[in-house]
């Protein structure tokens, strides 16, 4: 899927764009071995962040055999499968719960739960689920 890069404006905010975008990338390859973390959030974080830096690496990402069946799907509006939707969903409340359970200031508490509601109510309902 072929789209435009929109580089941004300043150098350091592009350097700063690859840097998550290939951690991202790490991440989402490491993902798709170890059952913790999810692959598709990653790589498309790493879309999201190649698409505002660098043309060759999103192209790269994009057509890649291996990595990038996993962006287009979400990116030609096929959605994702419901097993990656309850799976996202389910780790995020697992993490957000840890960390409700770590963090004393229920300022942060709110602020996570809230994030987790929202987030988890985004990709149930709004996200399409592609069948398989």
């Amino acid at each position: 899927m072929q789209r435009r890069v929109r580089h941004s404006r300043h150098a350091w905010v592009r350097y700063l764009l690859l840097a998550v975008g290939w951690l991202s990338v790490a991440l989402g390859v490491a993902g798709i071995f170890l059952p913790l973390l999810p692959t598709t959030p990653f790589l498309l974080l790493a879309a999201a962040c190649f698409m505002r830096s660098s043309q060759r690496f999103y192209d790269w990402l994009v057509s890649h055999p291996r990595l990038g069946p996993w962006i287009s799907d979400y990116l030609e509006g096929n959605g994702i499968p419901l097993k990656g939707k309850l799976y996202t969903v389910g780790l995020m409340w697992i993490s957000i719960g840890f960390s409700c359970y770590l963090v004393p200031h229920l300022w942060a508490r709110v602020f996570m739960l809230a994030s987790a509601v929202l987030v988890s109510l985004y990709i149930l309902l709004k996200v399409k689920t592609r069948r398989i």
